[in-house]
């Protein structure tokens, strides 16, 4: 996974599956989420999410919770992983207002 922790820059699916997992959520509702979520924009692959969640986890990001005696391992954020969002949110809200300011100098 290619996110820059240094920068704030999280990928798109990290983005995303820390979203998805504000509430417990198996690894096939994540999916569902993010596809829903995004109108169908971004499509997960087993592969890629499994991947995902095993980076997540070892970041201390996510953990698994509930009853992980089935097939279901349940995922939920951790605080770690509440602020890596909320870094992430301050960075997006400041690339578009400089995006925005850059536009409007070019319109004047």
């Amino acid at each position: 996974m290619r996110d820059n922790i240094k920068g704030g820059a999280l990928t798109e699916v990290t983005f995303f599956v820390l979203l998805s997992v504000y509430q417990p959520r198996y690894g096939y509702a994540i999916m569902q989420f993010i596809e829903e979520k995004t109108n169908g924009r971004l499509v997960l692959g087993a592969g890629t999410l499994y991947g995902a969640l095993t980076s997540l986890e070892e970041k201390g990001w996510i953990l698994p919770c509930g009853n992980a005696g089935g097939r279901k391992k349940e995922y939920l954020i951790t605080d770690a992983g509440k602020e890596i969002c909320n870094k992430e949110i301050l960075r997006l809200k400041e690339l578009v207002k400089i995006a925005e300011d850059i536009m409007e100098e070019k319109n004047e």
